[in-house]
């Protein structure tokens, strides 16, 4: 196994503050990681306070019912929009790195721009269909919904394209171009916007919230691009470009199958409540997912930093600095991921507190949803590890597969036990993604994905 960092090798230095230094110093690999990591997970850290405290303004001032309205219309933004990009968002960190490698330079320069042409205007198209989609539909949707849900179809170009340009971003190592935007920018944008019209007496419901969603999406958007724009003028020559579209989707489709199953399992809980109990409680069962959030996050952070890397080493055909890397990246998901859940869950109640004093009652929610997204993160980020590796289908086979019973446990369970239901499903589902994603890679790459145990 190689040695992903060669300052472990010596002494370790004395002193807390020398030992903080040696973890996050160095130039290797790990060390660099572990930055970009740290920093993706200290935006995504400062984006769930702010989307936290965005959330427990908006529950305290939209009440019960609206709150559930926003929380279900905003889900289903979250869900399309983070599907409509093909998956470009995420094979972005394998196609750009493997241009780069091979010295594509024409296919490169027309990557970074045929990408996110295409993304936005499929998803113009898509939203005006969506939008057509729910007047037809109108006459069964819940009155109060309608406008909400027309205002999402809007929101949903600019959010596409946000993915597209965030996917573009990480693979050159420009974390803070990638996640402050969508996930600093936008929240408090969305706090500012809602607190300014609470401010000046309008009502505050479903509909406002979602207007200020809206705009808050297509700034973050905008500023982004300029942003991005400059940089890669700096970083690529201008040059001719070749646009490989059919490869592009080559790659992208399995890889959107994956990440489209994987957002699935993530909103599936809270849609399928909708449809079997109240928007009160659907309001409380979306408090404790937020409030679990920080997990995620972990997860999250390694995947955003680890995933172009897997690709280059791969590319390189450097199999054993890619097998140090992941067991690096597999460590650095678990461990934090345990130690995050035991403070989360010390401090549930008086967090969910904050929502407001009815939210107290999804408390016990909370150690039934954690149970999965810990018994997930013990495998770290192997489904980026399988996409990048060019095993996307059999990938997205095992989360199709995870995301049936995911529906077939919440059907059973969320009729009679609304948001334990929901819970226990999801985590059961979890358990089972887990245990075949572990499998999967020790067949094809034998590698030994668990934080712990034999390798």
């Amino acid at each position: 196994m190689a040695v992903m960092d060669p300052q472990s090798a010596t002494a370790s230095p004395a002193g807390p503050i020398a030992r903080l230094r040696a973890l996050l110093g160095g130039s290797s690999e790990a060390s660099v990681t572990r930055r970009l990591a740290g920093t993706i997970f200290i935006i995504r850290a400062v984006s769930a306070a702010l989307a936290y405290f965005a959330q427990i303004l908006l529950a305290r001032w939209m009440g019960g019912s609206d709150y559930g309205i926003y929380v279900y219309v905003w889900t289903w933004v979250l869900l399309l929009g983070s599907m409509m990009d093909f998956g470009i968002a995420v094979s972005a960190q394998k196609i750009i790195p493997e241009h780069r490698t091979r010295g594509e330079h024409a296919l490169l320069r027309g990557f970074l721009s045929g990408s996110r042409w295409m993304t936005f205007a499929v998803s113009a198209v898509a939203s005006l269909l969506l939008a057509g989609l729910v007047k037809v539909l109108s006459p069964w949707i819940d009155a109060n919904t309608i406008v909400p849900l027309y205002v999402g179809c809007l929101t949903l170009p600019a959010f596409v394209l946000a993915n597209t340009q965030d996917g573009i971003a990480r693979s050159h190592d420009w974390m803070r171009l990638g996640l402050i935007p969508q996930f600093i920018a936008r929240q408090s944008l969305i706090v500012g916007l809602t607190a300014g019209a609470f401010a000046l007496g309008f009502d505050l419901g479903a509909t406002a919230a979602m207007l200020a969603s809206a705009a808050a999406v297509w700034i973050a958007m905008i500023g982004q691009m300029i942003v991005l724009n400059r940089r890669l003028g700096r970083h690529v020559e201008p040059g001719p470009r070749a646009y490989d579209f059919r490869g592009w989707l080559a790659v992208s489709l399995p890889i959107l199958m994956v990440e489209g199953f994987y957002l699935l399992l993530s909103y599936t809980d809270i849609l399928l409540l909708q449809q079997f109990r109240s928007s009160e409680e659907v309001g409380v069962y979306f408090a404790v997912v937020k409030t679990l959030a920080l997990v995620s996050f972990i997860h999250y952070a390694m995947a955003a930093t680890t995933a172009h890397r897997f690709a280059e080493y791969h590319a390189l055909g450097d199999k054993a600095r890619l097998a140090a890397y992941v067991t690096h990246a597999i460590q650095w998901t678990f461990w934090p991921s345990l130690a995050a859940t035991i403070v989360l869950l010390a401090l549930g109640k008086p967090l969910l507190w904050l929502f407001g004093p009815t939210f107290v009652a999804g408390y016990d929610i909370m150690f039934i949803a954690a149970v999965g997204l810990l018994v997930r993160s013990a495998i770290g980020p192997v489904e980026r590890l399988l996409n990048m590796l060019g095993h996307q289908h059999i990938c997205a086979l095992a989360y199709g597969l995870t995301f049936v019973l995911n529906v077939a446990l919440c059907l059973m369970l969320v009729p009679r036990y609304g948001g334990h239901g929901a819970a226990a499903a999801t985590s059961m589902a979890l358990a089972f993604e887990t245990a075949l994603l572990f499998w999967i890679v020790r067949k094809r790459l034998g590698m030994h994905v668990l934080a712990f145990g034999k390798r």
